[in-house]
């Protein structure tokens, strides 16, 4: 038995963590654990999970088949069987996951536009849907699933300094100077193995990091160069600035430009790494656990709405407290010097303890 387990795609595209995989009698069963039961909302999603662990374990493992899957749901105290993919269907599932994995790269600016228009939001009618159907008309009229019919009544967020619109967040900028200083793969701060390297121009300097395990693998291809960094991502870790790399990213020689063609440079003081924001929780979670090394973690991650773009925001360990505990879908959250943070391109705002300052309110 193996617990957790984090597989990684070779070629850097796809990931994910088992529950548990089973193997003692020579046949692979992959396992989730529930709280909640085999009838709920959502549980009709979970067949299509573990078929993409059963895909992702296959293109892990020299080919292996799994031979099992099974939900288990710790309320009802029941185990639900499900039939896995065959070796017929990987190609299938391959296509279809690279096609999601576009999809969610194609965010360019970083934030994610809330609702979509009906044109674009999904059907409902996929197991697992349910905010990607919330849709709005261009004249305010909401077509949504009936569970979430209470986020129309959320009043208009008033923006006011210090306060910006999520749309304002800083995206993805080009900066120029020297890359050293070549390092990792090593952990971030979500336990994944990333590249990384300093970029130096002039007195300055600024880490440089993969968004995620395998997001720009040819990083050290470019060591002891002047370059151009198109399209990366700032953020900041541990109140350090970092420019994070993904497949949208960029590495140019300077020579290789010329004038008309070099994009416009942003010089590393300017960079923003932190933003003052507010709006609507719209779901909130806690997950806590024990890592492979015995160290515990907790993570509380919550969607935030401004009433036209929505990110996530996370807070880890210590920088968990009561007042984010006890936050509630609809309640209203305001946050200064939240860190600016980049998951699949897209936004991920973080709070920190020591320079996170929050505030709730109650939408009126």
């Amino acid at each position: 038995m193996h617990q957790p387990q984090r597989l990684y795609h070779p070629d850097g595209w796809a990931s994910g963590e088992l529950d548990m995989v089973l193997r003692w009698d020579g046949h692979i069963r992959i396992v989730d654990i529930k709280l909640g039961t085999p009838h709920s909302a959502f549980s009709a999603s979970l067949e299509h999970q573990l078929r993409f662990y059963a895909w992702l374990w296959h293109e892990t493992h020299d080919g292996q088949t799994v031979h099992g899957m099974e939900g288990w749901y710790l309320e009802a105290s029941e185990r639900v069987a499900y039939t896995p993919p065959v070796v017929d269907e990987i190609s299938e599932l391959t296509n279809a996951y690279k096609e999601h994995y576009a999809a969610m790269q194609s965010h360019d600016a970083g934030v994610i536009s809330f609702p979509a228009p009906p044109s674009v939001a999904c059907k409902g009618d996929a197991a697992g849907c349910g905010w990607c159907a919330v849709a709005r008309t261009q004249d305010g009229t909401w077509v949504l699933p009936e569970r979430f019919e209470w986020v129309k009544a959320l009043p208009e967020v008033r923006m006011k300094t210090p306060y910006a619109p999520l749309g304002d967040v800083q995206g993805r900028v080009t900066v120029t100077g020297r890359l050293t200083g070549m390092w990792g793969p090593m952990p971030n701060h979500f336990a994944e193995h990333v590249l990384g390297a300093v970029l130096v121009v002039g007195q300055q300097h600024i880490t440089v990091e993969e968004s995620e395990p395998g997001a720009f693998p040819q990083l050290h291809d470019h060591a002891e160069q002047d370059l151009v960094l198109i399209d990366a991502l700032p953020g900041v870790w541990r109140d350090q600035a970092r420019l994070y790399v993904d497949g949208h990213t960029q590495l140019r020689h300077r020579a290789e430009l010329s004038d008309d063609d070099m994009p416009e440079v942003t010089r590393l003081g300017l960079l923003r790494t932190r933003a003052n924001v507010k709006g609507h929780v719209l779901s909130i979670r806690q997950r806590t656990g024990v890592r492979v090394d015995g160290k515990p973690w907790a993570m509380v991650s919550l969607m935030l709405w401004d009433g036209h773009h929505v990110a996530e925001v996370v807070a880890f360990g210590a920088s968990i407290n009561q007042r984010l505990l006890d936050l509630r879908p609809g309640d209203g959250l305001a946050m200064t010097g939240v860190e600016l943070g980049w998951r699949s391109g897209i936004l991920q705002l973080r709070i920190d303890n020591r320079k996170t300052r929050i505030e709730t309110f109650t939408p009126s």
